[in-house]
Protein backbone atom coordinates (compact mmCIF):
# COMPACT_ATOMS: atom_id res chain seq x y z
CA UNK A 1 0.00 0.00 0.00
CA UNK A 2 1.22 3.42 -0.90
CA UNK A 3 1.31 6.17 1.67
CA UNK A 4 -0.82 9.28 1.34
CA UNK A 5 2.17 11.51 0.65
CA UNK A 6 3.31 9.26 -2.20
CA UNK A 7 -0.19 9.33 -3.69
CA UNK A 8 -0.33 13.11 -3.46
CA UNK A 9 3.11 13.50 -5.08
CA UNK A 10 2.09 11.16 -7.91
CA UNK A 11 -1.14 13.09 -8.44
CA UNK A 12 0.71 16.42 -8.49
CA UNK A 13 3.18 15.09 -11.08
CA UNK A 14 0.30 13.80 -13.19
CA UNK A 15 -1.42 17.18 -12.95
CA UNK A 16 1.76 18.94 -14.07
CA UNK A 17 1.92 16.60 -17.06
CA UNK A 18 -1.77 17.24 -17.77
CA UNK A 19 -1.17 21.01 -17.69
CA UNK A 20 1.76 20.68 -20.08
CA UNK A 21 -0.46 18.58 -22.35
CA UNK A 22 -3.07 21.36 -22.43
CA UNK A 23 -0.47 23.99 -23.35
CA UNK A 24 1.09 21.72 -25.97
CA UNK A 25 -2.24 20.99 -27.63
CA UNK A 26 -3.13 24.66 -28.00
CA UNK A 27 0.38 25.75 -28.96
CA UNK A 28 1.09 26.96 -32.47
CA UNK A 29 4.78 25.97 -32.35
CA UNK A 30 4.57 22.37 -33.47
CA UNK A 31 6.55 23.16 -36.60
CA UNK A 32 8.75 26.23 -37.01
CA UNK A 33 10.11 27.05 -40.44
CA UNK A 34 12.98 29.40 -41.08
CA UNK A 35 12.26 31.32 -44.28
CA UNK A 36 15.72 32.70 -45.03
CA UNK A 37 16.03 30.56 -48.15
CA UNK A 38 12.51 31.26 -49.44
CA UNK A 39 11.11 34.49 -50.85
CA UNK A 40 8.65 35.16 -48.05
CA UNK A 41 8.16 38.42 -46.18
CA UNK A 42 8.13 36.67 -42.80
CA UNK A 43 11.20 35.91 -40.69
CA UNK A 44 9.77 32.59 -39.58
CA UNK A 45 6.54 30.66 -39.82
CA UNK A 46 5.16 28.42 -37.10
CA UNK A 47 2.37 25.92 -37.44
CA UNK A 48 0.29 24.12 -34.87
CA UNK A 49 -2.67 21.81 -34.87
CA UNK A 50 -5.20 24.63 -34.98
CA UNK A 51 -3.50 27.66 -36.60
CA UNK A 52 -0.35 28.94 -38.24
CA UNK A 53 1.53 32.14 -37.46
CA UNK A 54 4.12 34.28 -39.20
CA UNK A 55 6.52 36.79 -37.66
CA UNK A 56 7.55 39.70 -39.86
CA UNK A 57 10.72 41.75 -39.79
CA UNK A 58 9.01 44.30 -37.53
CA UNK A 59 8.38 41.58 -34.88
CA UNK A 60 4.63 41.58 -35.45
CA UNK A 61 2.90 38.23 -35.21
CA UNK A 62 0.08 37.41 -37.59
CA UNK A 63 -1.86 34.22 -36.92
CA UNK A 64 -4.69 32.64 -38.84
CA UNK A 65 -6.82 29.73 -37.80
CA UNK A 66 -7.32 26.83 -40.14
CA UNK A 67 -10.67 27.54 -41.78
CA UNK A 68 -11.81 23.99 -42.40
CA UNK A 69 -10.83 21.38 -39.86
CA UNK A 70 -11.47 18.46 -42.22
CA UNK A 71 -9.39 19.95 -45.04
CA UNK A 72 -6.15 19.49 -43.10
CA UNK A 73 -3.73 16.66 -43.73
CA UNK A 74 -4.63 13.25 -42.37
CA UNK A 75 -1.80 13.16 -39.85
CA UNK A 76 -2.81 16.56 -38.44
CA UNK A 77 -6.40 15.39 -37.98
CA UNK A 78 -5.19 12.20 -36.30
CA UNK A 79 -2.87 14.19 -34.01
CA UNK A 80 -5.76 16.48 -33.07
CA UNK A 81 -7.93 13.48 -32.23
CA UNK A 82 -5.20 11.81 -30.20
CA UNK A 83 -4.44 14.99 -28.24
CA UNK A 84 -8.13 15.59 -27.49
CA UNK A 85 -8.50 11.96 -26.41
CA UNK A 86 -5.47 12.40 -24.18
CA UNK A 87 -6.99 15.51 -22.58
CA UNK A 88 -10.29 13.71 -21.94
CA UNK A 89 -8.52 10.69 -20.48
CA UNK A 90 -6.42 12.98 -18.29
CA UNK A 91 -9.50 14.76 -16.98
CA UNK A 92 -11.27 11.51 -16.14
CA UNK A 93 -8.08 10.17 -14.57
CA UNK A 94 -7.78 13.29 -12.40
CA UNK A 95 -11.30 12.87 -11.07
CA UNK A 96 -10.84 9.17 -10.39
CA UNK A 97 -7.47 9.72 -8.75
CA UNK A 98 -8.87 12.41 -6.48
CA UNK A 99 -11.65 10.06 -5.43
CA UNK A 100 -9.14 7.27 -4.84
CA UNK A 101 -6.76 9.15 -2.56
CA UNK A 102 -6.48 7.79 0.95
CA UNK A 103 -6.68 11.25 2.44
CA UNK A 104 -10.00 12.20 0.82
CA UNK A 105 -13.41 11.50 2.28
CA UNK A 106 -15.32 12.09 -0.95
CA UNK A 107 -16.94 9.08 -2.60
CA UNK A 108 -16.14 5.64 -1.28
CA UNK A 109 -15.07 5.02 2.27
CA UNK A 110 -13.72 1.47 1.99
CA UNK A 111 -10.04 0.89 1.28
CA UNK A 112 -10.51 -1.55 -1.62
CA UNK A 113 -12.84 0.76 -3.54
CA UNK A 114 -10.46 3.69 -3.18
CA UNK A 115 -7.57 1.54 -4.35
CA UNK A 116 -9.51 0.52 -7.46
CA UNK A 117 -10.28 4.16 -8.23
CA UNK A 118 -6.65 5.16 -7.77
CA UNK A 119 -5.37 2.31 -9.96
CA UNK A 120 -7.93 3.07 -12.67
CA UNK A 121 -6.96 6.76 -12.57
CA UNK A 122 -3.28 5.86 -12.87
CA UNK A 123 -4.00 3.55 -15.80
CA UNK A 124 -5.96 6.29 -17.56
CA UNK A 125 -3.09 8.75 -16.99
CA UNK A 126 -0.72 6.26 -18.62
CA UNK A 127 -3.12 5.69 -21.52
CA UNK A 128 -3.54 9.44 -22.03
CA UNK A 129 0.23 9.89 -21.95
CA UNK A 130 0.64 7.20 -24.59
CA UNK A 131 -1.95 8.92 -26.80
CA UNK A 132 -0.08 12.22 -26.59
CA UNK A 133 3.29 10.53 -27.17
CA UNK A 134 1.96 8.85 -30.32
CA UNK A 135 0.56 12.18 -31.58
CA UNK A 136 3.77 14.14 -30.96
CA UNK A 137 5.98 11.40 -32.40
CA UNK A 138 3.81 10.99 -35.48
CA UNK A 139 3.80 14.74 -36.12
CA UNK A 140 7.58 14.89 -35.73
CA UNK A 141 8.01 11.95 -38.10
CA UNK A 142 5.86 13.66 -40.73
CA UNK A 143 7.80 16.94 -40.37
CA UNK A 144 11.06 15.03 -40.81
CA UNK A 145 9.71 13.14 -43.82
CA UNK A 146 8.51 16.38 -45.44
CA UNK A 147 11.86 18.04 -44.80
CA UNK A 148 13.83 15.33 -46.56
CA UNK A 149 11.30 14.81 -49.39
CA UNK A 150 12.65 16.60 -52.50
CA UNK A 151 9.16 16.70 -54.05
CA UNK A 152 7.48 18.41 -51.07
CA UNK A 153 6.17 21.80 -52.22
CA UNK A 154 5.61 23.38 -48.78
CA UNK A 155 7.95 25.42 -46.62
CA UNK A 156 10.86 23.46 -45.20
Amino acid sequence: MASSSLQICALLLALVGFTILLFTTTSNRWKISDTTTVLVTADWISEGLWMDCAVTAFESIQCKKFLYMLSSDTHIQACRALMIASILLGFIATVLSLLGLKCTNVGLSDEDGKMKFAVTGGFLFILGGLCSMVAVSWYAAMVTAQFFDPLYAGTK
